[in-house]
C-alpha cells in the first residue's frame, strides 16, 4: 500500500484536537486507503490498536447502522469505555441517515477524535457548517498525482515521458493499477466507476427523472473542460439534440455534477478591476481518465488535457484557483496559497513565435511582480523570456508540492 504522503502530513497534526476531521474526495480517488493509513499512522504512535474503530459503510458488516442512533450505538458499544483518546473513522458517512447529529455529539466529547470521508461537498458544507461551526476541517484528496502515479507503476515503469503519456490519456484514480495499463481494461473499469458516481451521487440523491438529458449535460461538459461556458451554451446545446430543458435546470445539473466532485467548477477574476466575474464560469474534471472513457481518448484535445492536469496539480498542492482575466487575454491560472501567487499559462507545445507571443505576452502584461511561468511538453527550452520561467509539463508535475 503506497503511503499518500502529502494528505498523511497535513492530517497528522489535527490527530487528537477537538475539531473534526472531514475527508472528502470524488468516489475512489483513494479516501478508504487514506482512512487505513491514518490507523496505522495512530497504531505507530502507540495508540491502543481497541481504541480505534473503523466503520466502512460499503461492507455488510455495518449494515445495522442506517440513522444516527446507531452510529452512536455503535461508538458508544465499541470505544467510549475504553481509557485514554479514542478514535472512530467513519468512511462513506453520507450514508447514515442524520449523521451529522451523533457527530456533533461524539466530537463534544474531549477523549474522542472524529474522522470522517464522503463524496458529496454539498453535504459536508452545509450540515457541518452548522452543526459544527468552528469544529471541524476539511481535507480534499484528489486522484494520484503524477509522482504518485509512478511509484504505483513500481518495476513496470518506462520512461519518463511514456509514463506522462499514459497518465495523460488513463488519469489518475489509484485501482487502475490493479490492471494492465491499456484502454480495453481501463476505460472499461473506470467507465464503472462513472456510471456509479452518476447513479449513486447525483440520479439517486437528487431524483434526477430525465436521466438521458443528464448524460447529454455530461458528455458536452465533459467535451468543454477548460472553455468558456454558461447554462444558457449548454441549454442551447442540448435543445439542438432535441430534449428540452431550461436554464435553471442546467443550473442545478451543474451543480449535482461539481457535488459529486466528478467536476470543478473555476472563477474568472478580472486582474484590471480586481474583482470575481459572476459571469461565464470555466469547468474541469475531476479525473481525465474518465473524460476518455465517455468520449474517447481525441489527441487533438491534447491542450485542453493538460490545462485539466495542471489544475488537479494546483488544487492537489492546496492552491486556491482561478482563471485570470486581463483586458481581452486571458491568462490560464492565477494560483493562490497563503499569500503566495502563481500566474501560469500552460500550452502542448510552444512550435512557432506566435504561440509563444500568445503565451508569454500576456503574463509580461501583468502588472505585478509575482512569480510568472508557461508550462509545456517542450523538452528542449531556451533561456526564460523576461524573467516568465519556462517549465516542462513532467518536472512541473514533479515539483517539490
Amino acid at each position: 500500500m503506497h503511503k499518500r504522503n502529502i494528505y498523511l502530513e497535513r492530517i497528522q497534526p489535527f490527530l487528537g484536537k477537538p475539531v473534526v476531521k472531514v475527508i472528502t474526495g470524488m468516489r475512489r480517488v483513494g479516501k478508504s486507503y487514506l482512512l487505513r493509513q491514518v490507523i496505522d499512522m495512530l497504531r505507530e504512535e502507540g495508540v491502543p490498536k481497541d481504541n480505534i474503530h473503523y466503520v466502512d459503510m460499503e461492507s455488510l458488516d455495518f449494515e445495522h447502522i442506517r440513522a444516527h442512533g446507531d452510529l452512536y450505538e455503535e461508538a458508544r458499544r465499541m470505544l467510549l469505555h475504553r481509557e485514554g483518546m479514542k478514535y472512530l473513522l467513519v468512511d462513506e458517512v453520507q450514508e447514515i441517515s442524520g449523521w451529522e447529529r451523533a457527530v456533533a455529539s461524539l466530537s463534544g466529547r474531549q477523549d474522542m477524535d472524529v474522522l470522517l470521508t464522503g463524496s458529496n461537498a454539498h453535504l459536508f458544507s452545509s450540515e457541518l457548517a452548522t452543526l459544527l461551526s468552528g469544529r471541524y476541517v476539511e481535507f480534499p484528496v484528489y486522484g494520484l498525482g503524477f509522482g504518485e502515479y509512478l511509484q504505483f507503476r513500481g518495476d513496470k515503469r518506462k520512461d519518463t515521458q511514456s509514463e506522462l503519456l499514459d497518465y495523460l490519456r488513463y488519469g489518475g484514480l489509484p485501482a487502475i493499477h490493479h490492471f494492465r495499463i491499456e484502454d480495453e481494461m481501463v476505460f472499461q473499469y473506470v467507465s464503472s466507476i462513472y456510471n456509479t458516481i452518476l447513479l449513486k451521487d447525483v440520479v439517486r440523491r437528487h431524483g434526477v427523472r430525465n436521466v438521458e438529458l443528464l448524460e447529454k449535460m455530461a458528455r458536452y461538459l465533459f467535451d468543454n473542460i477548460g472553455n468558456v461556458m454558461s447554462a444558457k451554451n449548454i441549454a442551447d446545446y442540448v435543445k439542438s439534440q432535441r430534449l428540452r430543458v431550461g436554464v435553471e435546470t442546467v443550473q442545478n445539473y451543474l451543480g449535482y455534477f461539481c457535488e459529486a466532485m466528478v467536476a470543478h467548477k473555476t472563477r474568472r477574476y478580472d486582474l484590471k478591476g480586481k474583482r470575481q466575474l459572476e459571469i461565464l464560469d470555466k469547468f474541469y474534471l475531476g479525473d481525465v481518465g474518465i473524460r476518455h472513457a465517455v468520449l474517447g481518448f481525441r489527441e487533438a484535445d491534447i491542450s485542453g488535457v493538460i490545462e485539466n492536469v495542471v489544475f488537479l496539480e494546483l488544487l492537489r498542492r492546496g492552491y486556491r484557483v482561478e482563471v485570470g482575466k486581463l483586458g481581452d487575454c486571458e491568462i490560464d491560472f492565477i494560483a493562490t496559497r497563503a499569500g503566495e501567487r502563481r500566474y501560469i499559462q500552460v500550452a502542448y507545445l510552444l512550435a512557432t513565435l506566435q504561440v509563444v507571443d500568445r503565451e508569454f505576452g500576456v503574463l509580461r502584461d501583468i502588472p505585478d511582480n509575482y512569480p510568472k511561468c508557461v508550462i509545456s511538453m517542450d523538452t528542449a527550452f531556451g533561456d526564460d523570456m523576461a524573467g516568465i520561467q519556462r517549465i516542462n509539463l513532467a518536472d512541473f508535475l514533479l515539483e517539490k508540492p
